[in-house]
């Protein structure tokens, strides 16, 4: 009874903190290495050292780059912030939030990330990826994360409305 009434709630938690974007087909390896590219261009402007991974809708890794000097722990958070954003379509700021707030249930919620950092790539209303950034403090990686998402489209607001549909095609 216990377990059935600890997955009710987690999943609940992940519900209500959705993004309303459904998944879309998968980032291609140009727009990857375009995303991996503007993410660690902003760490360099920086002075920050950190991995940026870019996944599909599924959380398979589709392009990674790692810069000289970035801790070696920050290779594996990288790619596993991409997912948790990916396969939750939402950022991982979200559970970050979330666990600060005092909802320490998100803790249990298997491949759930968090720490600030992961993005989901939206393009045309659809969840096409994500990217992840490990390697500076969370809110570092956050940005830099955003300037990587921000080449294929501007990143959503969480709290915003879902965008308008495309228009039908005649």
């Amino acid at each position: 009874m216990r377990i059935a009434l600890m997955v009710l709630v987690l999943s609940m938690a992940a519900r209500a903190q959705q993004w309303p974007f459904p998944y879309g087909a998968g980032v291609s390896v140009e727009a990857a290495r375009k995303i991996a590219a503007a993410a660690v261009a902003e760490a360099k402007k920086n002075g920050w050292k950190v991995a940026a991974a870019i996944v599909d809708p599924s959380g398979t890794l589709v392009f990674y780059e790692k810069m000289d000097d970035t801790q070696t722990g920050s290779a594996h958070v990288a790619i596993e912030k991409a997912r948790s954003s990916a396969l939750f379509r939402r950022p991982t700021k979200t559970f970050e939030d979330g666990v600060n707030g005092g909802k320490t249930n998100l803790l249990g919620l298997p491949g759930a990330v968090p720490l600030e950092g992961g993005l989901p790539l939206v393009v045309e209303g659809r969840v096409i990826g994500a990217v992840g950034v490990s390697g500076a403090t969370s809110q570092q990686d956050g940005v830099c994360a955003k300037a990587g998402a921000e080449t294929v489209g501007p990143v959503p607001n969480p709290g915003a409305p879902p965008p308008a549909a495309p228009p039908a095609k005649k």
